[in-house]
């Protein structure tokens, strides 16, 4: 008979969190070890995983760095972190996500159960129809840069779970491994890869971002898909001012936006005269362009995949 443990995490969390890692697949972390690898003896991985969580002696392995190249020719960091760690992660991820689903924005779309990029897009292009102006956020490095304590403070809001807030933390501090061997430590940001980072980053930006827009500018519609957001605006002057007070708002959450792909778009149709230098944004894949003559936006795949009519 097992004695009793610090923290009361049942084995069956532990076992349904391994049946969605295994579920979603994903590659080896530092240890080269492979989902078939961790199934070879499974039962005892599990228990020992289970022992350390509930123990509170499990202590996360750095993350593995992995460079993906992007459509513009530079690469994203992305952290993969070992099938333990994910399993470990995923315990986490399972016990916090009801806690906060609930309490999200409608316009949060990214890695949340039953809404999707898809929808996004749809609404997306039927705000593009009513109005004028798009305000296209772009986040410097946002998964680099959330800061540490705020995020802890969003987490806070909502659980004082001890075992959910110690290992979050100790995931935070986690180093990352490099391709050479070598070991970064991070003083900011949570790894792009990991299972924990999504729920994470749509808890940060739901009160950087999400809530902020609510209170401040409850006119201003938005789609956010993560840390990718597209602001709707009827004028020109309101979209600069919103650029204005978010650039602002950004700032006291340690975050800056991208000063050169952060941009101003007019939604064009033909009843408007005047030039302006961005009437087209890509948004998830797609890049949305002036109405044609029939009043539609066109939305079709950002090069280099083929362009295909929503």
């Amino acid at each position: 008979m097992d004695r009793a443990k610090p923290f009361d995490i049942p084995k069956r969390e532990v076992w349904e969190a391994y049946k969605r890692v295994r579920a979603n697949q994903g590659a080896a972390g530092i240890d080269g070890q492979s989902i078939a690898d961790f199934e070879a003896d499974l039962s005892n991985n599990l228990y020992k995983l289970w022992n350390r969580l509930s123990s509170g002696s499990y202590f996360p392995p750095p993350v593995r760095r992995v460079d993906i190249p992007k459509d513009d020719g530079r690469t994203r960091p992305l952290g993969i972190p070992t099938v333990a760690d994910r399993i470990a992660q995923m315990v986490v991820k399972r016990f916090l996500e009801p806690l906060v689903e609930p309490h999200f924005h409608d316009d949060s779309y990214g890695y949340r159960p039953g809404k999707s990029a898809l929808d996004a897009l749809g609404v997306a292009r039927q705000r593009c129809w009513r109005y004028d102006w798009v305000l296209d956020l772009d986040i410097k490095s946002f998964f680099d840069s959330i800061e540490r304590d705020l995020l802890t403070r969003a987490v806070c809001k909502h659980t004082d779970c001890p075992w959910v807030l110690l290992y979050i933390e100790r995931w935070l501090e986690a180093p990352v491994q490099m391709a050479d061997g070598s070991r970064i430590v991070r003083e900011r940001g949570t790894p792009q890869g990991g299972v924990i980072s999504p729920i994470l980053a749509n808890l940060f930006l739901h009160y950087a971002f999400d809530t902020w827009m609510r209170r401040n500018h409850p006119d201003i519609p938005f789609e956010r898909y993560a840390d990718d957001v597209i602001c709707h605006c009827r004028k020109q002057e309101q979209a600069k001012a919103l650029h204005a007070s978010l650039e602002r708002r950004f700032a006291d959450c340690r975050l800056a936006l991208h000063p050169e792909k952060t941009k101003i778009v007019y939604c064009k149709d033909e009843d408007r005269r005047g030039d302006y230098p961005n009437c087209k944004f890509d948004f998830l894949g797609y890049t949305f362009r002036p109405r044609d003559d029939s009043g539609e936006g066109s939305v079709s795949r950002s090069v280099p995949q083929p362009a295909t009519r929503l």
